[in-house]
């Protein structure tokens, strides 16, 4: 028997076969995130648990007497209850900077999109409306080399996005929990916020940073600016938010994620014209499961081996 892992999320062929080839050691069991009666039933045997989005709560771990690891694909842990698992002795690792690249090139699209009225567009030329052209659109659309872009966050994934907007002439400005000095492009928030067009979030959920865009924060920002978030929805208020839009102080948003996921069909943001929407997907391609899958593989790996894993963020021991 080789080590026992629960896979919470359901794979395409292309991981299946990456972790088919690991079978002589690894028997990892898929779970789709939606199938609670498959994992409740698949969680008492695992010592693994490769963890996406579906909340891991100290109640699910009173029934994981074997686990040993949760590995996050990906890098926010604030979907597992991490001071649970330590009191167990469970390790939780992660993955930082695996899903940079993704996350910022969906960022980058998204804002394409809301400053060109993608959306708008797309559903003008189906109807057959789309020409003769808005005589508006001259008025209303940007050139992102134009713009100002604010960086709520610089890791990793802020990081990128900086390399790719600055190489469209775009002028970038950030900041983050800590000044920095050295950066002269840092500056405190309801600056960047006020000197923005593009606001930009790319913090992780903490105490410090839920609601940290609120109707206050909003209100500072340029009338018709910008608000994308592929970070974590709790960091905006909701209903601030959808009332900046509504009102027009925000000319538009792109969101990926969202205080409560799978969105609600009540959600008033699904009635907005000027919100572009996507299921929590910006890190999901190809290249950043395989760079996920890797790293997972390793960990069990060096588990299997008696080795710590790579990327701890708890102080538990492996049991």
């Amino acid at each position: 028997m080789g080590l026992r892992v629960l896979a919470h999320f359901k794979p395409g062929d292309r991981a299946t076969e990456r972790i088919a080839a690991e079978s002589d050691w690894l028997d990892v069991r898929w779970v789709a995130e939606d199938d609670d009666e498959a994992f409740y039933r698949e969680l008492p045997e695992a010592e693994v648990l490769w963890h996406v989005l579906r909340p891991v709560s100290g109640a699910d771990l009173e029934k994981a007497p074997k686990l040993k690891l949760i590995h996050k694909l990906g890098t926010g842990v604030n979907t597992i209850d991490v001071e649970a698992a330590a009191k167990r002795g469970i390790v939780v690792a992660n993955i930082p900077g695996a899903n940079a690249a993704s996350v910022a090139e969906c960022t980058v699209m998204l804002m394409l999109a809301a400053l060109r009225r993608l959306p708008e567009l797309d559903k003008a030329t189906r109807a057959g409306t789309g020409w003769p052209n808005d005589p508006s659109l001259g008025d209303r659309v940007r050139d992102l080399g134009s713009c100002t872009v604010g960086l709520v966050g610089f890791g990793s994934i802020g990081k990128r996005v900086e390399q790719i907007v600055r190489s469209m002439g775009t002028q970038v400005l950030h900041t983050s929990t800590k000044r920095d000095e050295h950066s002269v492009s840092w500056m405190p928030l309801d600056d960047l916020l006020a000197k923005s067009d593009i606001v930009s979030i790319h913090a992780p959920l903490t105490d410090a940073t839920a609601g940290l865009i609120n109707a206050e924060k909003l209100a500072k920002m340029k009338p018709g600016a910008i608000l994308i978030n592929t970070a974590r929805g709790g960091i905006v208020d909701q209903e601030a938010l959808v009332s900046a839009l509504q009102s027009g102080q925000l000319g538009a948003a792109g969101l990926d994620v969202y205080a409560e996921e799978p969105v609600p069909a009540d959600n008033p943001l699904l009635g907005l014209d000027n919100v572009l929407l996507m299921p929590h997907v910006s890190w999901y391609t190809a290249d950043t499961l395989d760079r996920y899958l890797d790293a997972a593989v390793q960990n069990c790996r060096r588990l299997r081996d008696g080795q710590a894993p790579y990327f701890v963020v708890n102080d538990a021991e492996p049991a």
